[in-house]
């Protein structure tokens, strides 16, 4: 018999976008929001740069749309580019009003201003952080607003499965969720969950890849459970690599932010020479495509592990202040930014595209939502420009809770929802097929579907992906879930997808660069993928 449960508003992620929504939604409805792990946990948490708005008397909303197009390489939606940055300012002062600390500085007359720094593709200063742990900032202190709530329920350490959906019996077009199969970690039972309105932000798909600077909960869950469902799916090829990661055995997937090159840092060789210039004339301030390609090209042109980030130029107390997160990392590795390069490597980072919805959250499907970086919304078109994530999670969250909270009904009645059968599987003693896959799919995703493609390359990868999916799918159906069966079955989905749209555009733009085509076709469009049921 499967535990039902039930509530008004289901929120599948527990990051920016997730929280923002709940906090907005609770006054009108019972939320439920589903944490794959600890709250916290999550790509918002480790985000260290900040979050874009137009706070300078100097700057412009103009502009900002300006240098957003430009990074997108003539792949944004315009509307949803100018939707978000004249909403922006708004939403960052809500996340004030909630009790975010953005970092000031004291001006002549001695009052004090936020301080607002740069970062590559932006025409001006207007990133507001705080210091280098902006994500962690913005996390707990939602966190804290969201426990504080009684009508918010938080479900730990709970895995979404697969969408609950029910077919129109006179329209076969159209489609509505009522729920959700989720799997308790905690008990190792599965569960059900009955909402009026169902709302993914799962945040991105780049645990896909070897190398990745997010948190291993970063595995495609909402895009693929999505895509399952019957929604579409754009622009999956364009996932943005971050030039800076630290390359340390003893690091994990530690970020450098981009902040470091808006401060002045510079892109180094092994043996001390910069290489940015003859790449580029905005140097190391470039976007990030060109900047993670021109690593990536200087490391196998020399053969070398690694390239160098430095910022030892700069005051040692300036250094200090400013990116204190990363300092006191790299001197527990003996490292001392002050004095020294930072040995860096490109690492996945973003994931660009996702489902297709509208400037509410939207998607194909009645009652159904995504919001963040799981989301296909049209704002970073081919390439995402730096500190426009987290703002995005934050204005399309909002914008999904207006829309919400209009639709929702008062009278809601809950409805009892098919149990989840498992009568036919059993408990798995092969964990170690699962480990094999695993690895397999980022090794090769990361060697035939990275910063640099060609056809062939994809065409290997594609081959590779629909063999591990009749494995994957066969192993499904016989043994019972596990954190790790669910996370490997959803991504190698999400890699096919990336694959497919990646074979489907026959040019080099943005973050998608290829061998075989390496021009710009003359009108730039979307890549959409249907599901076929």
């Amino acid at each position: 018999m499967t535990q039902q449960n039930n509530c008004d508003v289901l929120i599948v992620g527990s990051g920016a976008a997730g929280l923002t929504l709940a906090l907005h939604l609770a006054k009108n409805a019972d939320v439920v929001i589903l944490s794959k792990g600890p709250l916290n946990e999550g790509s918002t948490f480790y985000a260290q740069g900040g979050i874009a708005a137009v706070f300078d008397e100097n700057d412009s909303i103009s502009a900002h749309i300006e240098d957003t197009l430009i990074a997108g390489a003539g792949l944004c939606d315009e509307e949803a580019v100018k939707f978000t940055t004249e909403n922006a300012k708004s939403c960052l002062e809500w996340l004030i009003n909630q009790g975010v600390k953005f970092d000031k500085e004291q001006i002549d007359n001695g009052e004090k201003r936020y301080h607002l720094t740069r970062e590559g593709g932006h025409s001006h200063r207007r990133i507001l952080h705080s210091a280098d742990a902006t994500g962690q900032a913005i996390q707990t202190t939602l966190s804290e607003q969201v426990k504080k709530h009684s009508r918010i329920r938080v479900f730990e350490r709970f895995n979404a499965i697969d969408l609950i959906c029910q077919q129109n019996t006179s329209n076969e077009q159209t489609k509505k969720c009522i729920g959700a199969y989720i799997w308790n970690r905690n008990t190792e039972k599965v569960e059900s969950i009955y909402a009026q309105k169902v709302i993914l932000a799962t945040g991105g798909a780049s645990k896909v890849y070897q190398y990745t600077s997010n948190p291993d909960v970063a595995s495609g869950d909402g895009i693929a459970m999505a895509w399952r469902a019957g929604c579409r799916v754009a622009n999956m090829e364009f996932n943005q690599f971050h030039p800076t990661c630290l390359f340390h055995p003893s690091a994990g997937t530690f970020l450098l932010t981009e902040a470091l090159r808006g401060e002045g840092a510079k892109l180094r060789r092994p043996d001390g020479s910069r290489f940015m210039p003859d790449f580029d004339e905005r140097a190391e301030l470039a976007p990030r495509d060109i900047v993670a390609r021109a690593i990536d090209y200087e490391m196998k042109r020399l053969g070398a592990d690694c390239m160098y980030l430095d910022i030892s130029h700069k005051p040692s107390d300036f250094i200090k202040q400013h990116f204190p997160t990363i300092y006191e990392k790299t001197m527990s590795l003996g490292i001392d930014i002050t004095q020294q390069p930072i040995p860096i490597v490109p690492a996945a980072h973003y994931t660009c595209g996702g489902i297709m919805v509208d400037t509410q959250g939207k998607t194909d499907i009645n009652q159904l939502y995504a919001i963040g970086e799981m989301s296909y919304t049209g704002l970073h078109g081919a390439n995402r420009l730096a500190s426009n994530s987290l703002l995005e999670c934050i204005v399309f969250a909002r914008a999904a809770a207006l829309e919400i909270s209009a639709t929702l009904d008062p009278d809601n009645r809950y409805l009892t929802l098919p149990h989840w059968d498992e009568s036919r599987v059993t408990n798995s003693d092969e964990e170690v097929v699962i480990q094999h896959n695993w690895h397999e799919l980022r090794l090769f995703m990361w060697d035939y579907v990275g910063i640099v493609r060609t056809t062939k390359r994809l065409e290997r990868a594609l081959h590779r992906v629909e063999l591990l999916q009749r494995e994957i799918d066969d192993y499904y159906q016989n043994f019972k879930v596990s954190n790790n069966l669910l996370e490997l079955r959803n991504l190698v989905q999400v890699a096919e997808l990336i694959i497919k749209c990646a074979m489907e555009r026959k040019e080099s733009r943005g973050l998608h660069y290829t061998l075989d085509y390496p021009d710009l076709l003359p009108k730039a469009e979307p890549t959409i993928l249907k599901p076929e049921h």
